[in-house]
């Protein structure tokens, strides 16, 4: 038996087997018109298409499957195209593969090209940096102590404004007594006369007291130390006596 006598007997079968079907299936239908309910005729229709495919289904899955044809030269004929249909499919899959993974080698390439120039970059970056550290560590080091001696300098400067200002404003508002401290001295003492200190020269010996030897930051007065000075210090709570000798004094340590 040729080919072509194979295809049409199997066109032959099908064809009978489709009539089946349709005979089948007309017969469903006249069954369902005649059991209908005027009430519900969607619903009733639905219940028994849905009881109808139910029982197909059930048919269908214990029934074991029966070949369409016992010609060999059909079954033939259909392993051939069926084969063929599997030859295309696995084809077609092994050219997106085949193209998937000439994507993704062009890719791979890309990024492999991209990390060593991002490291040739990162190399470069690195030795520039050794190759300048020292220099900036001793330009650092160079404005740093530059600043620091700037810094120095406008609080030195400040320092002999403030004195300055501070002198002016002593001199012009608290002055040592007309006379000089000598004859004062030697008015009401017959020791020997002692040049009185101005209120200037106090507060400067109170402050370098407290700066340099801050444990230890009081002065012992003496004749030089003009009394009303003194009072005003204490009365303004800029000095402080010691607690255990009125004769020595400290200024009050207004930074901490």
């Amino acid at each position: 038996v040729c080919p072509v006598d194979a295809k049409k007997e199997l066109l032959e079968e099908c064809n009978n087997i489709w009539k089946e079907l349709e005979e089948c299936q007309s017969k469903l239908i006249l069954l369902g018109i005649e059991t209908l309910l005027q009430s519900d005729t969607k619903l009733a229709l639905l219940m028994l298409q849905w009881k109808a495919l139910t029982v197909d289904y059930q048919v269908w899955h214990e029934r074991s499957p029966e070949t369409i044809s016992t010609n060999p030269d059909v079954l033939l004929e259909l392993g051939k195209e069926e084969l063929q249909k599997v030859k295309n499919d696995l084809e077609k899959v092994l050219s997106a593969v085949c193209s998937k993974n000439k994507q993704l080698e062009e890719d791979l390439e890309r990024e492999q090209q991209w990390y060593e120039e991002q490291e040739q970059i990162l190399n470069t970056l690195n030795r520039i940096e050794e190759e300048t550290k020292p220099q900036v560590e001793q330009l650092y080091k160079a404005r740093g102590l530059e600043e620091l001696h700037n810094k120095m300098l406008k609080l030195k400067t400040y320092k002999k404004e403030l004195l300055s200002a501070l002198g002016d404003f002593l001199d012009d508002h608290f002055p040592l007594p007309q006379g000089s401290g000598s004859a004062i001295n030697k008015k009401f003492s017959s020791e020997p006369a002692v040049e009185l200190l101005a209120l200037q020269d106090i507060l400067e010996i109170l402050i370098n007291k407290l700066m340099v030897t801050p444990h230890e930051p009081y002065v012992t007065i003496n004749e030089s130390f003009w009394p009303p000075y003194i009072e005003l210090l204490l009365r303004s709570g800029m000095a402080l006596r010691h607690p255990e000798d009125p004769n020595r004094m400290r200024l009050e340590a207004f930074h901490k």
